[in-house]
């Protein structure tokens, strides 16, 4: 059962990403914490929400609260991968090293200055960059690379392509640390509240306990949905992602940050990593 936490004295409103990778971080969350509002959108949707005061709290891409200066980060629950995570992946129709125009999901900016980063470190390239929005039809995109991340991404067929990169594959391969797709992160006005900001902190760390002890009941509930198989759907949640952000989170999102920022991808005062939280 949900134990609800004490309301906060205001109403909070909080957003999460609308993809399956997020259930195990919500299940439940609007029991637990009764006085909040939760709503579900893409990931880069929230970012610019929570930059404009329509959102409190966001589970926001850790490209966007790495641009910034304002936010902060106000739990260790979080979407990452130790490897592969098959829902942020790059199609390619010619070699990787021949890429010159790479198409790019609007849904996450993130996984899109994940992509630029790899090309780059590998094979030094700076691909001309496209727009792929999500309701274009990936034959009618004309680009060598197309990044598509969430739902979308689990079954799309790549028989047609030459190379298919898992990008959290790739990243571990190269680093040999873990890649954060996304956080949950506070704006100023909750983040100066020390008992509202702690408690949501619990709250939503307690919601990812409560969602990975009930994973079975979410799977249940989920798989249908997606077009996947129980075991499918298992593996996704207990294997290719990751839930928690501890320290050797912080350093691969670190090096992300800092490999970024020299290929002007973030600004060069871009946000440090505060681990007082953990």
């Amino acid at each position: 059962r949900h134990q609800p936490s004490k309301a906060p004295a205001m109403t909070v409103s909080i957003g999460a990403v609308s993809y399956l990778n997020t259930k195990p971080l919500i299940y439940g969350l609007q029991q637990r914490l009764l006085d909040c509002r939760l709503r579900l959108d893409l990931p880069s949707r929230l970012a610019d929400d929570l930059t404009a005061d329509r959102l409190d709290v966001a589970l926001i891409p850790s490209v966007e609260f790495l641009r910034g200066t304002q936010f902060s980060i106000i739990s260790d629950a979080c979407i990452a991968c130790r490897g592969p995570v098959r829902s942020v992946r790059v199609l390619f129709r010619r070699p990787p090293q021949q890429v010159r125009i790479l198409a790019l999901d609007e849904g996450s900016r993130t996984s899109a200055v994940l992509a630029q980063v790899l090309l780059a470190r590998k094979y030094a390239l700076r691909p001309e960059l496209l727009p792929f929005h999500i309701e274009d039809d990936i034959a009618t995109v004309q680009a060598d690379a197309i990044l598509m991340i969430g739902d979308r991404a689990m079954n799309i067929d790549t028989s047609g392509y030459v190379a298919d990169w898992d990008l959290g594959d790739q990243w571990t391969r190269e680093t040999g640390l873990p890649f954060v797709f996304a956080m949950w992160v506070a704006s100023p006005a909750i983040a100066d509240q020390s008992s509202v900001a702690n408690q949501l902190a619990r709250a939503l760390q307690h919601t990812r306990d409560a969602g990975l002890a009930q994973i079975e009941d979410i799977i249940a509930q989920e798989a249908p949905r997606y077009g996947l198989t129980a075991d499918d759907c298992r593996a996704y949640f207990l294997e290719q992602l990751h839930f928690k952000l501890g320290p050797r989170e912080l350093a691969g999102l670190e090096r992300f940050r800092h490999w970024a920022v020299e290929l002007d991808l973030l600004p060069a005062a871009s946000q440090q990593l505060n681990l007082s939280y953990l």
